[in-house]
């Protein structure tokens, strides 16, 4: 009689999590890719920097596979990563400020040079003119969470970007539900107040209408109006 496939997409947390433990490469490919993008999300809510976030991770997905008879499903696997990636960049940020401290107080030179990668997507755009009023309020976005409070800036991410519920929120940064909605309220409101007249401003320089697609429209008034 032939075997069944195992379908891993509908496996419960805990029964990954019993694969992951056997070292079995597809289920660990199956929490990966569920959690990749929030995990890299949060850790940069914390580190504001790609290379950083990207390293965090990493780490932390080990530092959680090696540890993962201890997920004992009283939370999601994802909410269980959430609080292990937090860690690790918490960490990762008190390590980096120790050494920036030793290098300030031995007077060396100290470029952050983070800023340049922030964010940065690896796809270049499609079609340029169509897609830069996005790219100019993304980038003002960024800049505006970037500059929020971290206690903040970790709530808006999990709630607005990642759409965590409430109560998710609470679990995976362990505060209360009414702190998640206070922090919520007034990390919206400071963006508010930043980017309301920024995006004013970006807004007069947004569709633009030129290169590619306005020198196809000059030659069809020229075709048309010399034919």
């Amino acid at each position: 009689m032939a075997s069944v496939a195992l379908n891993y997409e509908s496996l419960t947390d805990a029964e990954l999590a019993k694969r992951i433990a056997q070292r079995d490469a597809l289920a660990v490919r199956v929490v990966t890719s569920r959690n990749n993008q929030r995990l890299y999300r949060i850790a940069w809510s914390v580190l504001k920097d790609r290379a950083d976030a990207e390293e965090v991770v990493q780490e932390a997905y080990l530092k959680a596979f090696v540890a993962i008879d201890s997920f004992a499903g009283n939370s999601s696997l994802s909410t269980w990563l959430t609080r292990i990636v937090l860690n690790e960049a918490f960490g990762r940020r008190r390590s980096q400020q120790r050494k920036l401290h030793a290098l300030r107080e031995q007077s060396v030179a100290f470029i952050d040079d983070y800023r340049e990668n922030l964010m940065q997507g690896s796809a270049s755009p499609s079609s340029p003119e169509a897609d830069v009023a996005r790219g100019q309020v993304a980038k003002l976005l960024e800049r505006a969470i970037e500059e929020l409070p971290e206690e903040f800036r970790i709530i808006f991410i999990l709630r607005e970007v990642e759409g965590l519920s409430n109560e998710e929120t609470a679990e995976a940064v362990q505060i209360s539900p009414a702190t998640v909605k206070t922090r919520l309220f007034r990390a919206r409101r400071r963006l508010q107040a930043v980017l309301a007249p920024t995006l004013t401003d970006a807004f007069r320089g947004a569709f633009p209408f030129a290169g590619q697609a306005c020198e196809a429209l000059t030659k069809r008034v020229l075709d048309r109006y010399l034919s």
